[in-house]
């Protein structure tokens, strides 16, 4: 909330997904040209994984499990957030500022994480257990250092916008150091929207990752208020639109994915700090997908989704659903 008070979009004081979009532009991966920023929170969050998981001896190199599957899990974890506009963070952010219009996203998570835990229990594994001890972790790090780099240096090759979105942003250093510490906190204490709803549904309330999920809903929601931000309402929300259906549908694809990599897009760059290679080679594929998603025309806007967007959502389920039937024969 703070992040979006100091000048980040509004409701979008995170969006792993928004960033991801962002940043991709920055690099030069589309040419949108309101959606071109390398956001200082994206690094912050992998880099105060990383110095978290080394500090109380966490960091583990370690990858190796189905690489091409969850390369093309990141790709379409960003087309169900850009179909949606918004993370599974953002769209509780969205929904504790009175946003009704994310109602129907959160019916669409829940029913996406439902269907990821009836795929484990029916038998569905990407792959054998990630192998340890590979120098594979220590990759994606180094990439969010030289991002660092980047961010401070300005080379002529990364691209910031003047207009648009991505040129509402809050201060460079306030950013980067919210990022950082956001970054420490989630990898000590697991922190995981799909987790939290996941463990809900297997264990109840005794969990208590929900009650983590129940704290960010009460304090987004009482900061929203504080700050005089929060507007209860279907109509002139910001970064939303009305296309309930495709909003639960992207939501959707993105609780059943994220069950079955291990967690949802923000949880995926911490672990990618922590030494997971497998989460890093899932980011990687939110970049493609960032990039996808503005080059392609896929992302929805406040007039609606785009045909495209449509398209690329379907195609992502498909996706799960062939992979998971593959998985099950070879699990079986």
């Amino acid at each position: 909330m703070l992040l979006a008070v100091l000048g980040n979009p509004q409701n979008s004081g995170i969006c792993v997904s928004c960033f991801i979009e962002n940043s991709a532009g920055a690099l030069g991966f589309h040419d949108n040209q309101r959606m071109q920023y390398l956001r200082p929170e994206l690094i912050g969050f992998v880099l105060g994984s990383a110095a978290s998981a080394g500090l109380f001896g966490e960091f583990r190199s370690r990858g190796g499990s189905a690489p091409l599957p969850r390369l093309f899990a990141g790709i379409f974890l960003i087309v169900g957030c850009s179909v949606f506009i918004g993370c599974p963070i953002k769209l509780f952010l969205r929904l504790t500022a009175g946003d009704l219009t994310a109602v129907a996203g959160v019916a669409g998570l829940v029913a996406g994480v439902w269907a990821g835990v009836r795929s484990l229990a029916s038998g569905v594994e990407l792959g054998p257990k990630p192998i340890t001890g590979r120098g594979g972790g220590y990759l994606m790090p180094a990439f969010f250092l030289l991002l660092l780099a980047f961010l401070f240096v300005r080379p002529g090759f990364i691209i910031f916008s003047s207009q648009g979105s991505a040129a509402q942003h809050a201060p460079l250093l306030i950013a980067l150091g919210a990022g950082i510490v956001l970054g420490a906190c989630a990898q000590r204490s697991r922190f995981c929207i799909t987790g939290s709803i996941r463990d809900t549904f297997l264990m109840g309330l005794r969990t208590p990752a929900v009650w983590g999920l129940a704290a960010f809903v009460l304090t987004a929601g009482a900061a929203s208020g504080a700050a005089g931000r929060f507007n209860l309402g279907l109509y002139g929300q910001p970064g939303a639109h009305l296309d309930f259906l495709w909003s639960f549908l992207g939501m959707g694809l993105v609780g059943w994915l994220s069950v079955l990599i291990g967690g949802c897009p923000f949880r995926q760059l911490i672990k990618a700090g922590e030494g997971d290679a497998d989460a890093g080679l899932v980011v990687v594929g939110m970049f493609i997908g960032g990039a996808l998603a503005q080059s392609w025309g896929l992302a929805a806007t406040a007039a609606g989704v785009p045909l495209a967007g449509k398209v690329a959502v379907l195609a992502g389920f498909l996706f799960l659903l062939a992979g998971s039937l593959l998985a099950r024969e070879r699990s079986a």
